[in-house]
This record gives structure tokens, C-alpha cells and sequence, in this order.
């Protein structure tokens, strides 16, 4: 009998027991090795390999109780997340690891190790450049979004796979911590610099104009069913090298607004570009790294534009919808969703919770404090013009704005 016939939340043995009774992936001989590689607050990533040839694979593994806290999660998660890789792949081959294997019973995913590719996020810490990665992340975007809404699918194929993608657990804490709590700090939960306290109270708590907007968004994301999307397209879930770049980590995917995945790539490109505002120290490393960072949010939009127009004249089936001026207003409805859900995930990153290293990195002090209240708002623009926010060179004015106060 197996001990893998019941779910139990896994260790590292146990991945180890798992590659070589339930996976082909290694010979039987084979000497193996396991560590735990993931830091996140979902799920529980391994990475297993073959000691003497090196050969490697990852099995991420879900439990019933959120890392953090202990709060009951829907195993579920994990299947959502097998199936939108294998559709993903499907969509844009290359772009995403393979899946090996998923199993229902442990909530394991095998599949492919990119340990060739590394966290986008890191390596932009390090001032690293990446000359593929505007293109990869919008045909990713491009091709595995479009195809999946009923524009190009028929339209009781897509009801069937908005209710098989329904991820209610995770929408729920993307609903909390991206669109409530940090306008709203109900729960107590958000965690803001003393110094920078009144700030945040006068520029988010207190401004009920912008709490109207960002309720609207809100209500965009709960009830536009509009693609398949990742849901958590930030730039620790994008890796990349030279040479390509690889997306993962499609846990929170469900059928969502397409903008907000254009515009959680965006907000993350400013807050590589934040911490170089705030720590670095050499001024040609500081031009040169801000200067791609901005060019690349350019090519970012103007490549998603492309891409998305072509490929909508090419795929599209719906009689009405091939209209020129239709497909506009759709893509100017993406652009102004992109532009507000940007504006969330800066100001929730920088008051949440859930911060990121590009923020937490730069040493509390005066560059620090300045860099956050440059954050908040910049991302309250970038909410409150929304509408208008549609070609790459209003991002340009965004950065030039702020780029003047270095």
C-alpha cells in the first residue's frame, strides 16, 4: 500500500519517495536529492534531482491550510494551476514550463525545472537587463488571453470554462489585498512606515474620489469574465535569462479582466525602477538601468497593442465583434484596465501586507519614505487617468515626472 493513496502535507523525504514511486522521471537506481525551494505563502515547491547526472524536476505540492496563518484553502488551486500551464503551453509554447504530471489525490504538479531561468525580480534587484522580455511576456499575454474569451471560442464553450476556472479562494484574497485593504484597512492587517503614516491616511484612507474608482475596479475584476488570466502576473512569477523568459505560478488564474495581468507586468517594472531610484549610487549604472526599465514599459504597451490588433483581425470569429471600431473600444477597455489594476498593485505593495523586496530592500530612511510617497502617487494617477492612459508615451510622462525628483 502507498502512503500516497491519502493526502498529507509532504517534506522533503517525501517528494523524494514521490519522484521515484510515482513519477518515470528518474531511472530506478538513481541516487536522489530534494530541497525546498519555494517562499511563498500558497503552496510547498521541491526541487528533486538525480545526484550523480543532475537531472532535476519540481513538484509543487498544495495543502489544506494557507502557509501563514492556517487558514483552510481549496485544494483546488492545484489542478487550476496544471491545466492553465498545459493550456498556456498550448497557447505559447516555450513561454511556460511543461507539466509532467498532476495528481488529484496528493495535489502534486511535476513538471519541468527552469533553473535556467531566474526570478525576474531578483535579478532586476541586481540592475540586470533582459532584451527578450517585452516581447515574451506580451505574446504570452497576447496568445493565451484572447483565445480564451468568446470573441474567438463560442460562447457556451467559454461559460463551460469560466465555471471549470471559478478559483473562488484565491480571487477572495486578491479581492481583500489588492482592492479593499489598502483603502479600507478593515482588518488591521496593512503595514505602513510610522513616518509615513498621515500620508497614506490623507492620500488613500481619506480620499473617497479615489476609493470610488478603485470600487469600480474592484467590481471590473469580481464580474468581467472576459479571458483566462493568470492573476498574479508580477515579477516573481515571470523568469527569464538572456536568452527567453518563462512564466509561472498560474495559481490565482481564473476568468478575469484581461488588463489586470497587462497591469500587474507594468506596476512591477516600477518598482525595479523605484528601489534604482532609491539605492543606487553610481549615476551611469542609475541612467542606464532606469532608461531600460523605462524603455521596456514602452515596449511593453506598444507590443501588447500589436500583437493584440493582429491577432484579433487573425482569430476573432464573433460576426459584430470583427468590427475595426469595436475591436478599438475592446482594446482601449484593456488599456484603461491596465493602467488602473498597474496603480493597484503599486499602492498595495507598498501598503499591504504583502510587500515586495524592489520596496522592502531600500533602508528605511528619507530615500525610502520619498520612494513610497513617489509610489502611492504614481499609482494614483495611474488610477484617476486610467481612461486616457493608452499609449506608451503616457507611461514616458509618468516616469519623466518622477524621474525629475532624483
Amino acid at each position: 500500500m502507498s502512503k500516497f493513496e491519502k493526502h498529507f502535507r509532504m517534506g522533503e523525504q517525501d517528494t523524494i519517495d514521490y519522484a521515484r514511486e510515482q513519477t518515470d522521471c528518474f531511472v530506478k537506481e538513481a541516487v536522489l536529492n530534494a530541497s525546498e525551494i519555494g517562499d511563498g505563502n500558497i503552496n510547498y515547491v521541491f526541487k528533486v534531482w538525480d545526484v550523480s547526472t543532475g537531472h532535476s524536476i519540481i513538484i509543487k505540492h498544495a495543502d489544506v491550510l494557507l502557509r501563514s496563518s492556517g487558514r483552510e484553502l481549496d485544494v483546488n488551486r492545484n489542478r487550476i494551476e496544471a491545466n492553465i500551464l498545459k493550456l498556456e503551453a498550448r497557447y505559447a509554447p516555450g513561454l511556460v514550463p511543461e507539466v509532467y504530471k498532476y495528481d488529484p489525490v496528493m495535489c502534486v504538479m511535476v513538471m519541468e525545472d527552469v533553473s535556467d531561468y531566474k526570478n525576474l525580480r531578483t535579478e532586476l534587484l541586481a540592475r540586470k537587463t533582459f532584451p527578450r522580455l517585452a516581447d515574451d511576456i506580451t505574446t504570452f499575454m497576447v496568445n493565451t488571453m484572447l483565445p480564451t474569451t468568446d470573441l474567438v471560442m463560442k460562447p457556451s464553450e467559454k461559460k463551460d470554462q469560466v465555471k471549470k476556472f471559478i478559483n473562488k479562494d484565491l480571487c477572495d484574497i486578491s479581492e481583500d489585498l489588492v482592492f479593499t485593504e489598502p483603502y479600507v484597512d478593515y482588518k488591521g492587517r496593512n503595514i505602513i512606515l510610522p513616518d509615513n503614516l498621515a500620508f497614506v491616511e490623507r492620500e488613500l484612507y481619506q480620499d473617497q474620489a479615489l476609493i470610488c474608482e478603485v470600487a469600480k475596479l474592484k467590481n471590473n475584476f469580481k464580474n468581467n469574465a472576459q479571458a483566462l488570466i493568470h492573476g498574479d502576473l508580477h515579477s516573481g512569477s515571470i523568469f527569464a535569462n538572456q536568452h527567453g523568459t518563462k512564466v509561472l505560478d498560474p495559481e490565482f488564474a481564473f476568468y478575469g479582466p484581461m488588463g489586470y495581468d497587462l497591469g500587474n507586468v507594468i506596476g512591477n517594472l516600477f518598482f525595479a525602477w523605484a528601489n534604482a531610484w532609491a539605492t543606487e549610487q553610481d549615476p551611469d549604472r542609475y541612467t542606464a538601468f532606469t532608461k531600460w526599465i523605462g524603455d521596456t514599459i514602452c515596449e511593453v504597451v506598444t507590443l501588447f497593442k500589436t500583437k493584440f490588433l493582429a491577432l484579433y483581425r487573425e482569430i476573432v470569429t464573433d460576426p459584430v465583434s470583427k468590427s475595426e471600431d469595436f475591436m478599438m473600444w475592446y482594446l482601449h477597455s484593456i488599456l484603461a484596465d491596465a493602467s488602473g489594476s498597474a496603480g493597484l498593485e503599486i499602492i498595495r505593495r507598498v501598503v499591504g501586507d504583502s510587500k515586495v523586496a524592489d520596496i522592502t530592500q531600500i533602508p528605511v530612511g528619507p530615500q525610502r519614505l520619498e520612494a513610497e510617497r513617489l509610489l502611492v502617487k504614481v499609482g494614483k494617477q495611474m488610477i484617476f487617468a486610467r481612461t486616457t492612459m493608452t499609449e506608451a508615451s503616457h507611461y514616458r510622462n509618468v516616469l519623466n515626472l518622477v524621474c525629475d525628483r532624483k
